[in-house]
């Protein structure tokens, strides 16, 4: 019994501290927009490999700025293994030297300055990797917000139709209404039905795919935003509406281009790029010229002592390393070509964001100004007018379908809305200032 007991204890501990480390590593059940970036930019997969690849990255430079390791060696001639009068070491020819290699062309320092243009490119990279999995985790944080809402919105109606089937079928009781009509509304019943679970569905796959770029452990666990769609104002059906224009918007394109240029992280690794190619040029260039390499050492020549010195250099005569420098000096142009085409795909980024804000917020302007009271009086007025005997049951589901459709409209404006305001704020590159609310 002891023993059972004994071996139970460290058990119990092992689970305990599963248990505590799986604790450790849950994600918060209930997370802010900026509580999620922030997890996301810690456990996020795709970012810790960027991080590793600056690590890789800073050690290449380190290892580039090294001098050649020297060369030892040893050489024995002459050695027969016969009895002689003379010792070990007076017996044979016997030379020990050191070679060391001298780099020309101060290609030391030009190798140096490759290496670390190419780990700045790569900081850059992690940087701009960094924006994008941002503004990944908005979208998807918005989009769980979304389907969220859509899914309360579905239960609503079905819990209001349940509540007009259960109304028609005292009214069929009392021969007020007849069969056909009631059944007609149980059937219409299985739209409702399928809405709320293709919400529930979205709601659950919004969840596990925001819970994957957070790095949690369990896909599965519960997990509720407390953002709402809107940057700011006031709420309308319990959807929080658009405020004034933003900031951004007013300072216009231009301005947000030229600030694009200047902190876009991607721009800086297409600009490190350039100067890792031009380092690259020049350490072509410099290979030109022939290493220089040094011997010194001690020479035993059947008891006779000396030292040994020779220098040795390539003769540059069939390889001038033409074809390297051609290389080079193609990837400079490449990296130059590659810069413009960044320079102007962010240009392109940033008036599309800019145009998307400014058209979002009019969408959702105009269905909440224009459609949505309305919608809901038209399907508040049928549905009492149908309990009340005055109507007929197609005009009330036709206001209810209406209704259910401007609302869902007006849900995706305002996620559009937000989004429009987050791929601005990415496509100029603000980061964690957040140039847009």
């Amino acid at each position: 019994m002891r023993s059972t007991t004994a071996l139970l204890i460290p058990i119990a501990g092992w689970l305990a501290c599963g248990t505590a480390a799986a604790q450790t590593d849950a994600v918060p059940a209930r997370l802010s927009l900026a509580e999620a970036v922030r997890v996301a930019e810690q456990r996020n997969p795709a970012l810790d490999a960027a991080r590793q690849q600056v690590l890789v990255a800073d050690a290449d430079t380190a290892a580039a700025k090294r001098w050649p390791n020297p060369l030892a060696s040893v050489e024995s001639a002459g050695y027969s293994g016969k009895s002689t009068p003379y010792g070990f070491w007076d017996r044979q020819e016997l030379t020990i030297q050191v070679e060391q290699e001298f780099e020309l062309g101060d290609r030391r320092r030009l190798r140096g300055e490759a290496a670390g243009a190419a780990a700045t490119a790569t900081r850059a990279s992690l940087d701009n990797r960094v924006r994008q999995i941002r503004i990944e985790v908005q979208r998807v944080y918005f989009q769980l917000v979304l389907a969220r809402l859509d899914a309360e919105q579905a239960r609503a109606s079905l819990a209001e139709i349940d509540q007009v089937i259960a109304v028609s079928r005292s009214r069929y009781k009392q021969g007020e209404v007849s069969g056909g009509e009631l059944r007609r509304l149980e059937v219409e019943r299985l739209k409702f039905s399928e809405d709320a679970l293709q919400a529930e569905l979205a709601t659950r796959n919004s969840r596990s795919g925001l819970l994957a770029l957070l790095g949690a452990p369990r896909l599965d666990q519960p997990l509720e935003p407390t953002d709402t769609l809107a940057a700011r104002g006031g709420r309308t059906e319990g959807v929080a509406a658009p405020g004034p224009p933003e900031p951004g918007a007013a300072s216009g394109a231009a301005a947000l281009t030229s600030l694009a240029l200047a902190s876009r992280a991607d721009i800086a690794a297409a600009r490190q790029e350039q100067a890792r190619a031009q380092a690259e040029v020049g350490l072509q260039r410099a290979l030109r010229t022939p290493n220089l390499s040094v011997t010194g050492g001690y020479r035993r020549d059947f008891g006779a002592s000396g030292l040994v010195l020779s220098v040795a250099i390539p003769l540059p005569l069939l390889d001038r390393n033409a074809s390297g420098i051609t290389r080079a000096e193609a990837e400079q142009r490449l990296a130059g070509s590659l810069l413009k085409e960044r320079e102007v795909a962010v240009s392109l980024d940033v008036q599309q964001a800019f145009d998307l804000v400014d058209i979002s917020r009019e969408r959702v302007a105009s269905i909440e100004r224009d459609y949505l009271q309305k919608a809901r009086e038209a399907r508040d007025a049928a549905l009492a007018a149908y309990r009340a005997g005055e109507s007929d049951l197609l005009d009330y589901l036709d206001a209810q379908r209406a209704y259910r459709d401007v609302q869902r409209a007006y849900n995706r404006a305002l996620f559009d809305h937000r989004l429009s305001l987050l791929q601005l704020d990415a496509s100029v590159g603000a980061g964690a200032k957040g140039l847009l609310p």
